[in-house]
């Protein structure tokens, strides 16, 4: 059984997410806090399987805990749970820059929370936290990593110059992946040969503010992908949250096209619809890259694209996941044409697909 500590500023909340998670008979709430300062204390001195954390709280709220968590070099397991983080995307990605695993919008009426769709969700998202490998202590990409991956592309630049053909990357990440992107998408050059395209698991409202963040620390351009976009080397397209985002090919020319299916593999963006919408393509070769994430988003759709186009797979090797949920699925299916560390997948992009 795991054990949760949850943090709420409200009595009620707190009794009703305690009976929610309670009923699941794979957690067990250990310990109530009620602010950030209530929790920083029993996190100084007791280890949780996971942690449920509101965001408005007074006396410490949840984004100055997580600060001084990172700041005390306390390991923990965050699953952000606040009226915050479904407008608040911005609180919400600050959140996960300081090592939230996963966040859930929590309706505003605690009575509202027992219903099933918001029980089944946290339940869900809990799971897969409580299970996950990283920790609150993780490293944000900072301007002094971008100086040295700079020099990083001057030594692979000699290679990556000499790569022929026109290509793409596709991406996808989930669980632990906003946190993950900064970590590779900064680390592309702007003179990248190839546009990148990324589905990113996460619901409508967000991803405009994640493309703008990645943006602002990245040499590429970074934008979330809009209807008609026509696709252009070293540029990064995120996937709009809440739709399925679709590559079509038209003349020489690829553009990006929203659909509206149902959820696939539980989720939508769904990235087996990106990667099978490049099936049809005259790219010379696609590249793969499966990050962070829980479920098996990602293989059928390579499956897939590999009977018909050139396909390299670059994989996310399991200690460096948050989750080892889409990669591992993707090497158990024998898609895997490399395994690589989260810090180094950025290097191998480059050396595939070249530089201008």
């Amino acid at each position: 059984m795991k054990n949760i500590l949850l943090v709420d500023d409200s009595a009620l909340m707190r009794r009703v997410l305690c009976d929610i998670i309670n009923s699941d008979e794979r957690f067990h709430v250990q310990d109530r806090a009620v602010n950030g300062l209530e929790a920083l204390d029993l996190l100084s001195r007791k280890t949780y399987d996971a942690v449920v954390l509101d965001v408005n709280m007074p006396q410490m709220n949840g984004l100055e805990l997580l600060k001084e968590l990172q700041k005390r070099k306390i390991s923990a397991k965050i699953l952000m749970a606040s009226t915050d983080t479904r407008e608040g995307a911005k609180t919400t990605l600050d959140a996960l820059e300081l090592g939230a695993l996963d966040f859930i919008h929590k309706p505003n009426n605690a009575m509202d929370c027992r219903n099933g769709e918001f029980k089944e969700r946290l339940l869900k998202i809990l799971a897969v936290v409580a299970d996950s490998r990283m920790q609150v202590s993780s490293k944000t990409f900072t301007a002094g990593d971008l100086k040295s991956s700079k020099k990083m592309v001057a030594l692979v630049s000699r290679h990556a110059a000499s790569v022929s053909g026109n290509k793409i990357v596709a991406l996808a990440s989930s669980t632990g992946g906003p946190k993950a992107l900064q970590a590779v998408i900064p680390r592309l050059p702007k003179n990248l040969k190839a546009p990148v395209v990324v589905v990113q698991h996460m619901p409508a409202g967000f991803t405009a503010s994640l493309a703008e963040r990645l943006d602002s620390l990245s040499e590429v351009r970074v934008k979330e992908a809009a209807e008609g976009d026509v696709l252009e080397p070293g540029t990064v397209y995120i996937a709009m949250g809440g739709k399925h985002l679709n590559v079509l090919t038209m003349a020489t020319k690829y553009t990006i096209h929203y659909t509206n299916e149902p959820a696939r593999e539980g989720v939508k963006p769904c990235a087996n619809y990106m990667y099978e919408s490049l099936s049809d393509s005259r790219y010379d070769q696609i590249v793969c890259v499966v990050m962070t994430g829980m479920g098996a988003d990602g293989t059928q759709g390579i499956r897939n694209l590999k009977e018909k186009k050139k396909t390299h797979v670059i994989v996310q090797e399991a200690s460096t996941c948050a989750v080892y949920g889409m990669p591992k699925s993707a090497v158990a299916a024998g898609l895997a044409d490399q395994t690589v560390p989260l810090e180094q997948i950025a290097q191998e992009i480059i050396m595939n697909v070249g530089v201008k």
